[in-house]
């Protein structure tokens, strides 16, 4: 096994209901990302969410088809050398990472503790009238691309082996 080709195909039934679910649960993990700073979820569960979507992909179409059919590049291979996909890993792991620090010092910056929460209500929106967006939101974006990437990193590599 080679990058994680498949020795078989997958069945018709496992691609078609791999495309039908991973849709599902990816607007699952935007709905709970969306609400955590409200309600139980947020940044941790959307992550684990949106990871479980792209390993189901993995199972079904190999390591290698999120660089050739969606990146649209050659797959690097081994996995584990710190190159390629494995590298944007990373980078997304450190982006969060700075994101959801950068939530926390901002409210120091304006003179509150460490990660107090702001909220701004925006009237006049059409549909919903009013509009809440709360400061948490920036950690929950923070938090989540650091549990996708470093999930995301830990399947590329454990899965190439």
């Amino acid at each position: 096994m080679s990058g994680g080709s498949l020795d078989r195909e997958p069945t018709v039934i496992a691609r078609t209901v791999t495309r039908l679910v991973v849709p599902v649960i990816l607007v699952t993990a935007v709905a709970l990302l969306l609400q955590g700073h409200n309600l139980p979820g947020g940044g941790f569960i959307a992550g684990v969410l949106t990871t479980t979507a792209f390993a189901l992909i993995y199972i079904i179409y190999g390591l290698d088809y999120l660089e050739t059919e969606l990146l649209h590049r050659r797959p690097t291979v081994p996995f584990g050398t710190g190159t390629g996909i494995v590298r944007e890993y990373g980078n997304v792991f450190a982006a969060g990472l700075a994101v959801a620090g950068g939530g926390g010092l901002a409210a120091v910056a304006l003179g509150f503790p460490f990660l107090t929460q702001g909220v701004a209500f925006f009237e006049g929106v059409p549909v919903y009238h009013e509009f809440e967006i709360a400061s948490a939101v920036v950690f929950d974006l923070g938090v989540y691309a650091v549990v996708v990437g470093a999930l995301l990193t830990i399947l590329a590599v454990v899965g190439a082996e």
